[in-house]
């Protein structure tokens, strides 16, 4: 049995995928982040392989489906622990049902990846209305998080069109990385919280302001702790200028 130990890269799991078939089953397959500590099974490192990814992502397209291509990249930005194994069973059923795979809902495999898949979504949509950004000097708009999944490339297709003129930038702290976008253009890249520019000496009036207009439309005989807490989890508040 064999341990495959990777760069933590969706290309460099798909070369994971591509050695399980071609050099030896997959016993475990972690990032090389996650090996602390030697293994009884026999280890072996996967280098990322342009050519050996495009091939498996060319097979999961085309054997499975488009559908479930798009599928197997999202349950890959969860920050789930194992995910690259329950991955690699999707794969290997899909590869045997074909695109009929995502309607085996009663299938243990299957109903795990819609799981892990509905986590991550759900979280990229919930931070769509979640996210508040400051103002640095030079006009660019800056927002923290600190997500349980890797879904800043999720964010793009709402933030880029809700801020088409301004330049902003969405910061994984978590992951130290950050979504930086202008004019339409975006790239993900490493990001450290030293990185970040003064605020604007109108920052704290536009954070004042909307704390009044968060007070001044909330209508306290109707507050309801235990609602507000399934739509707004607490573990996002500390980057909510209204719950400061």
């Amino acid at each position: 049995m064999t341990e495959y130990i990777y760069d933590a890269t969706f290309e460099g799991f798909l070369c994971c995928v591509h050695a399980h078939y071609y050099s030896g089953k997959a016993s475990n397959i972690l990032p090389a982040e996650d090996c602390l500590q030697a293994s009884l099974l026999r280890t072996v490192e996967i280098k990322t392989d342009e050519e050996k990814a495009d091939i498996v992502y060319r097979a999961i397209e085309q054997k499975i489906s488009p559908f479930d291509l798009r599928r197997v990249y999202r349950i890959f930005l969860s920050g789930e622990k194992g995910k690259e194994m329950q991955l690699l069973e999707y794969i290997r059923l899909g590869f045997i049902k074909g695109k009929s795979i995502s309607s085996y809902h009663g299938n243990p495999t299957v109903r795990n990846a819609e799981l892990l898949e509905k986590k991550v979504t759900m979280e990229a949509h919930r931070l769509n209305g979640l996210i508040r950004f400051s103002v640095l000097e030079g006009e660019v708009l800056y927002a923290r998080i600190e997500p349980d999944n890797n879904v800043l490339e999720l964010l793009v297709p709402h933030f880029a069109d809700r801020f088409k003129s301004s330049p902003f930038i969405i910061h994984d702290l978590r992951r130290k990385r950050a979504l930086i976008a202008e004019s339409g253009q975006w790239y993900i890249s490493n990001f450290a919280i030293e990185d970040v520019e003064c605020f604007a000496e109108t920052e704290i009036e536009y954070r004042q302001l909307w704390k009044n207009y968060f007070d001044s439309i909330a209508i306290k005989e109707r507050t309801n702790p235990r609602c507000q807490k399934n739509f707004m989890p607490v573990r996002y508040w500390k980057h909510l200028t209204e719950m400061q």
